[in-house]
């Protein structure tokens, strides 16, 4: 499985405080069948900068220090970069991190409390200029919560959603769970990940969420490709495949 999104870096932001937890988080998320993980600090959202040169420098350190201690995980450059005005410009001056510094995929964190009017802005200059946002745990915004017609509306414009696996096993409240089980049904999510911040309170872990999504959706199939071939097209630049987004009754 790939983890397109993880806090894994040490002292970096939220995520891992120190050296010893991202090892611990290595060997968890091997231990649940993931081989990769796209690291993704907290970029631009008012305490955390972490610009791409930072970044892809941390990730480089991290990645040595795991073959070192023989443990089996790849690691790739990313951020979860909170909305700000004029992304285009952030991305090209190198303080908004792309999936892989590829240039291709964002990982895109809406405020948490609201939908700011200049969103559909920013996504169509994204995408008029070749970069796909990937909206970040969408299903724990209050305003998502009560209309997720934003989010077809922003699938509906190009854009891919990714939802957390501890919304959908239920373990981040149960207005995201429903949330997240309402996007799985209607089409509009289409990467599960991790989000982990640590090694125990929220961890690298994603075969549970795999299997509550496959139960959600009817085909397991479906639900795994959500952690393996779309996460995989991402890191390879390529658009995925998605399924049809269902309109919102």
């Amino acid at each position: 499985m790939i983890d397109l999104h993880c806090h894994i870096l040490p002292g970096i932001d939220d995520g891992a405080r120190s050296l010893d937890e991202s090892i611990a988080m290595a060997r968890s998320a091997v231990q649940d069948g993931i081989h990769t993980i796209t690291a993704t600090p907290h970029t631009l959202n008012g305490i955390y900068t972490n610009p791409a040169k930072e970044v892809t420098s941390r990730v480089a350190d991290l990645q040595k220090i795991l073959s070192e201690n023989h443990i089996a995980l790849r690691l790739y450059v990313g951020a979860d970069v909170h909305l700000c005005p004029q992304m285009l410009d952030l991305i090209k001056s190198g303080d908004a991190g792309t999936i892989d510094n590829a240039g291709k995929f964002i990982l895109l964190e809406l405020p948490s409390l609201a939908i700011p009017r200049g969103l559909k802005d920013e996504i169509f200059s994204l995408k008029l200029n070749g970069i796909t946002p990937i909206i970040t745990h969408p299903e724990r915004n209050p305003a998502i919560q009560q209309n997720i017609d934003i989010i077809y509306e922003l699938v509906r414009m190009g854009s891919l959603c990714q939802i957390t696996a501890m919304s959908i096993t239920g373990n981040s409240g149960g207005k995201s769970m429903h949330c997240a089980e309402m996007l799985l049904i209607h089409r509009l999510a289409h990467v599960i990940s991790s989000d982990a911040h640590s090694a125990d309170g929220r961890p690298p872990v994603l075969s549970m969420a795999v299997e509550a999504a496959a139960e959600i959706l009817g085909k397991y199939d479906e639900a795994k490709r959500m952690v393996t071939d779309i996460p995989a097209s991402i890191l390879a630049g390529n658009m995925p495949y998605v399924p049809e987004p269902l309109p919102v009754k």
